[in-house]
């Protein structure tokens, strides 16, 4: 019972700090609300969540990494693929090595194996912080496409980093090449049993929905089950599963991309999914802030041991690390621009501007979130001989700085570097886009002329399917001749697209008002206003997509 009772508070909280940040005045990260949640839930009752670190990672970790992975823009992912790739290994390998030297520099008392463990704890970013920070102020799509795609990454690259760190302070021993051969066997067989088992089970899926008919409700719960049993076997064969849920993640992403799930089951697996991922980085970061007041206590101890009895010199090392990560993050940004501008150049393609602003922003942007704590809570309670892990607290205190640090930094400065930036258009996506969409049409036209005439075959009365399928395909042939367009009659068709849309939406809130109302009257059964609203709500959907 009191377990339940600690769950149904972190989820009021996770749900309040929804609506506080909905009537702020000014905008606040929803993070930062939901870790003062969590101080104010251990300062006024007596509830404290004892976090068995196996467990937390196990139930935290694998479907936020398989959500990250499934709905990453694939394209984006791609085109950047080299500077995404030197962010997301090159940026945490560099992160964890020289974080590492300066947290052993700056205490001493931390061993050098807890100083890596802690840098490879802050080194992944996390996007979702960053698009809940920057909601007032977007971010560019290119910049956030990159952004999307390191955390996809560095998720997996910093906690793999975390386990050997982990293994040498539980040891004692640390050996580059064994690392890297365990890395290469982690990370493979991780990645291919992510594939292999998402495969199986959207082919297995896919003939039984053949077969049988498709159940929504089914559907789902294999999806949810997906993450949990690709990081399990992985686990279970040694290799990574944090890589596995990755892979799972994006192999998922290619399997629905054959549309064999029905428009509902996407839309309601949709709602769902939103609704996990809302709610499991809300309990994270209520639980960090639930967990602060004993880590602090906890933490001094260590601090004193360093000869400095002042609590204050926490602030101090968490100001330092936060510091470090920044300009070690500004230095490998500006790096790997400027790689990325010489192999553009020498390439003989168009290289992206060389902006000190577009550094920064990019730099500032590299907050630290959910995967930063999850990490730091699976830090070993003991070590081999049954000690305490060293520094446990302290590490778990600082990593919890350098996300608050992070979010208050980028809170602040973001809005102000990227008020006015200007990047190149992305011209190529956007023709690509209107391409899709004339082709899309096409074949819509097409299927509207093949069933008007499947349909008058044998009828008496022929041209009443004909003039439907003119008045069908009418609104497609619009479309085209619109995107077809350019200059000032581009805007107008832009234009009258925009006016049309709003007043499809006004027409559809009217319909949904009016469905509910002769529900309330008992004019029609619950059962057919769910349908009927459904059927506008998708519609809808699709209107404001």
């Amino acid at each position: 019972m009191e377990l339940f009772s600690v769950v149904l508070v972190m989820l009021l909280a996770v749900i309040a700090s929804g609506y506080v940040v909905r009537i702020s005045p000014i905008p606040v990260p929803l993070p930062l609300v939901q870790i003062a949640f969590g101080i104010l839930i251990a300062s006024a009752t007596n509830f404290r969540a004892e976090l068995d670190p196996e467990l937390f990672f196990l139930l935290f970790l694998p479907p936020l990494l398989f959500l990250d992975g499934w709905r990453i823009p694939k394209q984006g992912l791609f085109k950047d693929g080299t500077t995404i790739l030197e962010l997301a290994f090159g940026l945490v390998i560099f992160t964890v090595v020289g974080v590492g030297l300066f947290i052993h520099w700056l205490i001493p008392s931390v061993p050098l194996a807890v100083s890596f463990a802690l840098a490879a704890v802050v080194s992944p970013t996390d996007p979702i912080a960053v698009s809940a920070i920057a909601a007032r102020t977007p971010i560019p799509k290119r910049v956030m496409h990159i952004l999307e795609g390191e955390s996809l990454l560095n998720d997996a690259s910093g906690l793999v980093c975390l386990r050997f760190a982990i293994a040498a302070a539980l040891t004692g021993s640390f050996s580059v090449v064994d690392a890297s051969l365990t890395f290469l066997q982690l990370a493979l067989g991780g990645v291919a049993i992510g594939v292999g088992v998402t495969w199986t089970i959207t082919r297995l899926k896919g003939l039984l929905s053949l077969k049988l008919g498709e159940e929504s409700g089914s559907q789902i719960l294999i999806s949810l089950i997906i993450p949990f049993a690709a990081y399990m076997l992985a686990e279970r064969f040694h290799c990574s599963g944090i890589l596995a849920a990755v892979a799972a993640g994006i192999t998922m992403s290619y399997a629905e991309i054959s549309g064999g799930a029905k428009a509902e089951t996407r839309v309601s697996r949709s709602a769902v999914w939103d609704t996990i991922q809302f709610a499991l980085n809300g309990i994270i970061f209520v639980l960090l802030g639930e967990q602060l007041p004993n880590v602090i206590a906890s933490a001094s101890e260590t601090v004193r041991s360093t000869g400095h009895e002042e609590l204050w010199w926490l602030a101090v090392y968490a100001m330092a690390i936060t510091s470090a990560l920044g300009a070690l993050r500004f230095v490998w940004v500006w790096v790997s621009l400027r790689m990325t501008i010489l192999r553009r150049t020498k390439a003989g393609e168009p290289a992206p501007p060389q902006s000190l602003r577009l550094v920064a922003v990019i730099s500032v942007a590299g907050v630290r979130g959910a995967i930063t704590l999850a990490g730091a809570l699976i830090l070993p309670l003991t070590l081999a001989d049954g000690s305490a892990f060293p520094a446990r607290d302290l590490a778990i205190l600082l990593a919890s700085s350098v996300i608050i640090s992070s979010l208050i930094g980028a809170s602040v400065f973001l809005p102000l570097l990227l008020k006015g930036l200007r990047l190149p258009s992305e011209q190529v996506a956007d023709a690509a886009e209107s391409s899709a969409r004339d082709a899309a049409a096409e074949a819509a036209m097409l299927a509207i002329e093949r069933t008007q005439h499947e349909l008058a075959t044998g009828r008496s009365d022929p041209e009443i399917y004909a003039e439907a399928a003119a008045r069908m395909m009418s609104l497609y042939r619009i479309r085209i001749e619109g995107r077809s367009q350019t200059g000032a009659a581009a805007d107008l068709v832009r234009l009258n697209d925009e006016i049309e849309r709003k007043m499809r939406l006004a027409g559809i809130r009217a319909e949904r008002d009016k469905i509910y109302s002769l529900a309330r009257d008992r004019h029609i059964d619950d059962d057919v206003a769910r349908k009927l609203v459904r059927e506008l709500d998708l519609v809808e959907a699709r209107l404001k997509g």
